[in-house]
C-alpha cells in the first residue's frame, strides 16, 4: 500500500510530491499521470513566464504564492542549472482612459511587495523601443524559464526520493476501502492511504470520483498564440503587456520572449470545446454538454459577453488579432506573425457565474483536491508544493484515521 498518491503529473503534481518526499522520507509515495509524458497539458503549454505576482489581489493565496514562488523558482533553476533570465517587463498604458488602471495597478505591486517603477511613455521606449504608450509599469522580477525543464528536474528528484512515477495511467475510479483508498486505473489498481488530486483540467471529474463536491467546475479556456519571424524579433526586448481590463479576467494579448529566443504574442481567450482541445476544430461531446448545460457558464458569458464576442472574432480573424497587437507595437504587420501553439487553462466556475479567483483546495477525510491553480501556478508550484505537504495529514494521523 502507498501512502500518499497523486494524482496529475504536471508541475503542481510534480511538486507535490517533491514536497511530500522531503517531508517524509520513509513514505511510499506515488504519482499517477495519464499521458505518456509529464507536463502534457497546462505545464507544457503555457507561456514560460516566471511571475512577480502585481495582479493579485493582496492578501490571497495568489499574490503570497506568487510573490515567493518567483524567488524560489529562481533559485531552484540556480541551484539545477537551468536556463532563465529575468529580463523584466513593461505593463502600458496605450489611451488615456488607462492611465487610472495603471494607476490602480501600480498601487496594488505595492502593496505586494514588487520592485516596480512608474514610468513616463519616452522612458518606455528606452527599454522598448518600437512600444508606443502615454505611460508604463516596469516590473523588474518578471522573468522567462522552460516549465518542461523545470518539470523534467522535479522527476528526477522525486525518482531519487524514492517515489513511484507512473505514467500512461489513468484514474477511473476510487474506492474507498477500510485500508483507505483504492485507485483504479487503465494500468492497474493502486490502494494509498492518501490521495491529493492534481489533476488540472479534469480535477473537478476526479474530485467527484472520490466523492467530493467541488463548488466550481472546470470550464477550459483555449489561449491561441502567434509567434514574431525570426527576421522581426527585434521589435520586442523583454515582455510587453497591456493594462488589463479589471471587468475581464485575462490579461489581453502582449508580447512574451521565450527562453529559446523566439516571441510569443498573445494569447486570447476562447471558450474550448474539448478539456483538451488545442486546435479550433477539436470537440468533445461530453466536455462541451457539461459547459452548455452548466448555469454558470451562461451567466458569465452575458456579464463579459462584448469581451467574448471581441476573443472570438480575434480566434478567426488575424487581421483582428493584428490590429490588437499594434495597440502595443504599432509596425507590427500580419506578415510578422506565423500560428505557433495554443494553451487551454483549467479555469473554475462558480454556478453564480463568478470565476474562482484564487486557489482553490477542497478537503475529504482520505483526499486533498486541488481544484483552481492555473496563472500563477507555474510561478508558485514550489511554494504550492510546499503549502499542500504542510497540510495533509501525519502519516501517524493516517494509519489512526484508517
Amino acid at each position: 500500500m502507498y501512502d500518499l498518491a497523486i494524482i496529475g503529473g504536471g508541475i503542481i503534481g510534480l511538486s507535490t510530491a517533491m514536497a511530500l518526499g522531503q517531508r517524509y522520507p520513509d513514505a511510499k509515495i506515488m504519482v499517477l499521470e495519464k499521458e505518456s509524458s509529464w507536463a502534457a497539458h497546462q505545464t507544457g503549454n503555457n507561456s514560460g513566464v516566471i511571475h512577480s505576482g502585481i495582479y493579485y489581489k493582496p492578501g490571497s493565496f495568489k499574490a503570497r504564492f506568487c510573490y515567493e514562488g518567483n524567488r524560489s523558482m529562481v533559485a531552484f533553476c540556480q541551484k539545477h542549472g537551468i536556463d532563465y533570465d529575468i529580463c523584466g517587463k513593461v505593463i502600458v498604458a496605450t489611451e488615456p482612459e488607462e492611465i487610472p488602471l495603471l494607476d490602480t495597478l501600480y498601487q496594488r505591486g505595492l502593496e505586494n511587495g514588487i520592485e516596480i517603477a512608474k514610468i513616463t511613455g519616452e522612458e518606455v521606449k528606452e527599454i522598448e523601443p518600437h512600444v508606443r504608450c502615454l505611460a508604463g509599469i516596469r516590473v523588474y522580477s518578471t522573468g522567462i524559464v522552460n516549465y518542461k525543464q523545470v518539470c523534467e528536474k522535479y522527476v528526477e528528484l522525486v525518482s531519487v526520493q524514492g517515489g513511484d512515477l507512473r505514467l500512461n495511467s489513468k484514474v477511473e475510479k476510487i474506492l474507498e476501502t477500510g485500508d483507505g483508498l483504492v485507485l483504479e486505473t487503465n494500468n492497474g489498481n493502486y490502494p494509498t492511504r492518501f490521495v491529493i488530486n492534481c489533476a488540472g483540467l479534469h480535477s473537478d471529474r476526479i474530485a467527484k470520483l472520490g466523492d467530493a463536491e467541488p463548488p466550481a467546475k472546470i470550464v477550459p479556456f483555449r489561449g491561441e498564440y502567434y509567434e514574431l519571424k525570426p527576421e522581426k524579433r527585434y521589435l520586442v526586448k523583454h515582455l510587453i503587456y497591456p493594462v488589463p481590463n479589471p471587468n475581464f479576467p485575462f490579461l489581453g494579448v502582449h508580447f512574451t520572449r521565450m527562453i529559446d529566443g523566439s516571441v510569443h504574442a498573445g494569447p486570447n481567450a476562447v471558450l474550448s470545446f474539448k478539456r483538451e482541445g488545442y486546435r479550433k476544430t477539436d470537440f468533445d461531446l461530453r466536455d462541451f454538454v457539461e459547459v452548455m448545460s452548466y448555469p454558470g457558464f451562461w451567466k458569465l458569458a452575458v456579464k463579459h459577453g462584448d469581451a467574448g464576442i471581441q476573443e472570438i472574432i480575434r480566434s478567426f480573424s488575424k487581421a483582428a488579432f493584428v490590429k490588437s497587437l499594434q495597440r502595443l507595437i504599432p509596425e507590427i504587420q500580419a506578415d510578422d506573425l506565423v500560428p505557433t501553439h495554443a494553451g487551454v487553462r483549467a479555469q473554475a466556475l462558480k454556478n453564480d457565474g463568478k470565476l474562482v479567483d484564487d486557489f482553490l483546495i477542497v478537503n475529504s477525510p482520505k483526499a486533498m483536491h486541488v481544484c483552481n491553480a492555473p496563472s500563477p501556478g507555474a510561478t508558485a508550484s514550489l511554494e504550492i508544493g510546499n503549502a499542500i505537504a504542510s497540510e495533509i495529514p501525519t502519516l501517524k494521523t493516517l494509519e489512526r484515521m484508517i
